[in-house]
């Protein structure tokens, strides 16, 4: 879009009104670009080659801070504006079009949007692929199933890595989050703000709380809670409505009374584009991706990372199960059981949750592979490199294979 800063006439300054116009203005312009015809205005018929100049000055945002952000553009002197709709209907780029994408470009000022915007030019949409911790990267290196991108291998943007390439011939570009939830959340969100991203698929590593699953086998989560949001009550206060730990249940030898009482277990808050703010325990993945998933339930997957180590049976991929996410790297069996049999979860983790709830924000789908690599505090409490490594070996090669399923089908998430 053509925006050309014009000289100051006069002592002329605008009003609310002028502002208050300008992002109606705004609006009218998104919906002429999505038609592409005459929209109508008032009684006036604007037709998409007419050229409509609105001249008008905008506050500064310190001034107005409850304005459009895409609108007010952090300016800190007030500007006049000429508006092209002409322009902003053949090049299709600018402020009004990024308010009508689902997602919000880099700012143009960054020093990497011109690589961003060529990167989502020349692929996508992409599927995201994330994952958290360096063996699950190094599964993915060491499978040699990512190809990078010839012309732009990789973007480095707020500390992240962003690898473009594909898998299995499709286009894809993934990235490590880091540990623990703020981590995972903030990553997502750059991913999404970013690139023309389709869906996310997440694939990793887990503890079991579920004594049926054993070291290697895969769980396609339905269901995920963050696990790690309390409201810490007083002591001998009366029974909530929630689920609770109560800490002197867990007195030992005797149950008996306990001054940190217990705590009471909160649903977290869910804030999505157009929709009131939801509080929601369980966090579902996209239903139309596990469907698909539920495909590779026969899917073989690998017994021995090399030769000298081998589990004793071969692992499964199991569908439908409920995970946990919290903050807390988990090594203790009476909790361990406590999750199991208060939220009838199978796995845990410290990421899975906020991946899924930055998919839901962004009204993007998103699915979850959890290879188990510990039992969490059970009966094995060694924690094994070779366990951990096979574990995200399993999990990639599912998610590899879902991948290549979603290609197959051309599911497109309708942005």
């Amino acid at each position: 879009m053509s925006l050309w800063l014009l000289r100051r006439l006069g002592k002329w300054q605008a009003t609310d009104c002028a502002a208050t116009a300008a992002w109606d203005l705004g609006r009218w312009l998104v919906q002429l670009l999505q038609t592409k015809q005459c929209v109508a205005g008032g009684s006036i018929l604007f037709p998409a080659t007419t050229f409509f100049h609105f001249l008008g000055e905008f506050p500064s945002r310190q001034s107005h801070p409850h304005r459009h952000p895409t609108m007010i553009m952090g300016l800190n002197q007030r500007r006049r504006w000429v508006l092209d709709v002409k322009s902003v209907v053949m090049l299709g780029l600018g402020l009004l079009l990024a308010m009508a994408q689902h997602t919000v470009q880099l700012r143009s000022n960054h020093p990497m949007h011109g690589i961003v915007d060529r990167v989502n030019e020349i692929g996508g949409p992409y599927i995201g692929l994330v994952m958290a911790y360096p063996p699950e990267e190094l599964a993915l290196i060491t499978s040699r199933l990512f190809v990078h991108n010839s012309r732009i291998p990789f973007i480095d943007l707020a500390g992240r890595r962003f690898n473009v390439g594909k898998i299995k011939n499709v286009d894809v570009i993934y990235v490590m989050t880091g540990e623990q939830t703020v981590n995972a959340g903030i990553t997502v969100q750059i991913l999404l703000d970013a690139f023309d991203i389709r869906g996310v698929v997440h694939y990793g590593t887990a503890g079991s709380s579920n004594n049926s699953l054993s070291f290697g086998d895969v769980s396609v989560m339905k269901y995920v809670a963050f696990t790690g949001s309390w409201k810490w009550k007083a002591f001998k206060s009366e029974t909530g409505q929630l689920p609770e730990l109560d800490f002197g249940a867990f007195n030992f030898p005797v149950r008996g009374k306990n001054l940190l009482a217990k705590v009471e277990f909160t649903p977290s808050q869910l804030y999505s584009a157009g929709k009131p703010m939801e509080e929601l325990f369980w966090l579902p993945v996209d239903s139309e991706w596990f469907d698909i998933a539920t495909q590779l339930q026969d899917l073989e997957l690998r017994r021995c990372l090399n030769d000298t180590y081998c589990l004793p049976e071969t692992p499964k991929v199991i569908v439908g199960l409920r995970g946990s996410t919290a903050d807390i790297f988990l090594d203790n069996a009476a909790y361990r059981e406590f999750l199991f049999k208060q939220f009838n979860v199978s796995t845990v983790d410290e990421e899975s949750a906020a991946i899924v709830m930055a998919c839901l924000s962004n009204a993007v789908p998103s699915i979850v592979f959890r290879g188990v690599s510990d039992l969490g505090g059970g009966s094995d409490r060694l924690l094994s490199i070779s366990r951990i490594s096979l574990a995200s070996v399993n999990a990639l090669r599912v998610a590899a294979e879902f991948i290549a399923l979603i290609d197959k089908n051309n599911l497109v998430h309708d942005q």
